[in-house]
């Protein structure tokens, strides 16, 4: 019986297109009959035969640097090395020569390179369907969101390609959530020096002007975004208060305002790697409930293992109505998931968001496969014994050097050191000198080297890369004669 209703409710659902489409193409009264304005597109089209085709196998590919030079917009600022092949927690170059990956793809392959058990689901995923449209039920995609909220405080999860697709569903789930509660004007409170994507209203949540730049419209990103200083209670909680108070001009056109959402990084990853404060996000939490607001996390970089715990809020001591993850949820496979618990979990219904490919079946598999790991090699007690020995040598070579390296932090296998002001470089360029002894580092804000290896990464080769950096600390010191 429920088939049946299914069924037909579906059958409904395709009348409604065909409705839509017989209307989209009904021919223009506008354009006379017996016109060949159909037949000269249909005309321009057939000039592009399989036969005209370029085939990928006949262009030139010696010079990759530059095809990119030629044919990719340039939106990276792109080291000089180009990659060919991983294995575990080495890469190596086309040049042959190996380097050890302490950026996992920003924060993305969590397995590391040419993981057996990704490899195999991902391979069998490809042989049985790797795609179909979220019209229909997906096995892969209910098993992976049971696994999501049997191990978190979520309900219902939502699935979509990437963390900043994640975030902008979170996005419209408030909004929808606030108007429910009869807000006109709903406000989301973000962090100062936050990232929480590139996609337009995503940016707008991003505390940090310097992405905003050409992105305005009359000087002004998406509206409904306010920001405070991270980890400042003071400050957040006058911003709710006064969020929460419609102007009065706008309260006599019938318009209210109200706060939708605090919206925060467990740990702040493109800002600096700097740990939430668990006080902080105690206030957050009092606000968003006497507000009737959602708490939001955006867990894109820290969820999935690398704080030590499978999400971030866990060492917060705090518990979301919303939180999001990415990057390591597909261990490199691109999926993103937006997750949400009680009431909110209910409250997008048909036709309110959507992806289409998000959570397809071979996306999923990846998911899966990576669920299946952290669960069966407690990778868990790696990131932490991994995380805490990072650390230790971390603050080791920081001593040894203080003109050169100041203040470590992070949790677990998301590790920052900051370069200090009067070390004479930047990040880039220490990134740079530890690239050219083999190790791959990356920064994050202004003045922070970053690490960020496979979850799997194991103890000989956290040694390996804390000599290499400390080779690399100890030429910079000399530099300054300290």
């Amino acid at each position: 019986m429920l088939e049946a209703k299914s069924t037909a409710a579906f059958v409904a659902l395709l009348s409604l297109f065909a409705g839509d489409l017989s209307c989209a193409f009904a021919p223009s009264q506008d354009v006379p009959r017996g016109s060949n304005l159909f037949a000269a597109t249909i005309d321009t089209s057939a000039a592009t035969t399989s036969n005209s085709l370029k085939s990928p196998k006949s262009l030139e590919t010696q010079d990759i640097m530059g095809l990119y030079e030629e044919r990719v917009q340039k939106t990276y600022g792109r080291v000089p090395l180009t990659l060919k092949s991983g294995l575990g927690c080495k890469l190596t170059s086309v040049d042959g020569k190996d380097y050890l990956d302490f950026v996992s793809g920003i924060a993305t392959c969590a397995l590391g390179h040419a993981n057996p058990e990704l490899i195999e689901a991902v391979s069998n995923q490809m042989k049985q369907m790797h795609h179909v449209s979220n019209l229909y039920y997906i096995p892969q995609q209910a098993k992976l969101a049971s696994w999501l909220c049997e191990n978190s405080v979520a309900d219902k999860a939502f699935f979509c390609n990437s963390g900043a697709e994640a975030n902008e569903g979170a996005i419209k789930l408030a909004r929808r959530h606030a108007a429910n509660r009869g807000i006109t004007d709903p406000v989301i409170i973000t962090a100062i020096d936050s990232f929480h994507g590139r996609t337009l209203a995503a940016l707008s949540a991003t505390g940090q002007p310097k992405y905003h730049k050409g992105f305005t419209y009359g000087g002004k990103m998406v509206q409904g975004f306010e920001y405070v200083p991270y980890n400042n209670v003071e400050d957040l909680e006058k911003m709710v208060n006064e969020m929460n108070q419609t102007p009065f001009l706008d309260k006599l056109k019938g318009r209210k305002r109200g706060v939708a959402a605090i919206m925060m990084e467990a740990l702040q990853g493109e800002g600096g790697i700097k740990p939430g404060n668990p006080e902080f996000f105690k206030k957050a939490r009092e606000l968003c409930d006497e507000s009737n607001a959602l708490l939001i996390l955006d867990e894109v970089q820290v969820g999935m293992g690398r704080t030590g715990t499978l999400w971030g809020y866990e060492q917060l001591g705090v518990i979301p109505d919303v939180f999001t993850s990415a990057k390591a949820l597909g261990g490199g496979v691109p999926i993103g998931a937006m997750m949400a618990r009680g009431e909110c979990a209910s409250e997008l219904g048909p036709g309110d968001h959507a992806s289409t490919y998000g959570g397809n079946p071979l996306a999923c598999a990846a998911g899966l496969a990576v669920a299946q790991y952290l669960s069966d090699k407690n990778i868990l007690d790696n990131v932490n014994a991994r995380g805490d020995q990072l650390s230790a040598g971390l603050e080791s070579i920081a001593a040894k050097h203080p003109k050169v390296l100041g203040q470590v932090r992070g949790w677990g296998l998301l590790k920052g050191v900051v370069v200090q002001p009067g070390a004479g470089c930047m990040p880039g360029e220490v990134v740079a000198d530890a690239m050219a002894d083999g190790l791959l580092l990356v920064p994050a804000g202004k003045d922070v080297v970053r690490f960020v290896p496979p979850l799997i990464v194991s103890e000989q080769e956290v040694k390996d890369a804390l000599s290499i950096f400390e080779k690399v600390v100890a030429a910079r010191a000399e530099k300054l004669g300290s």
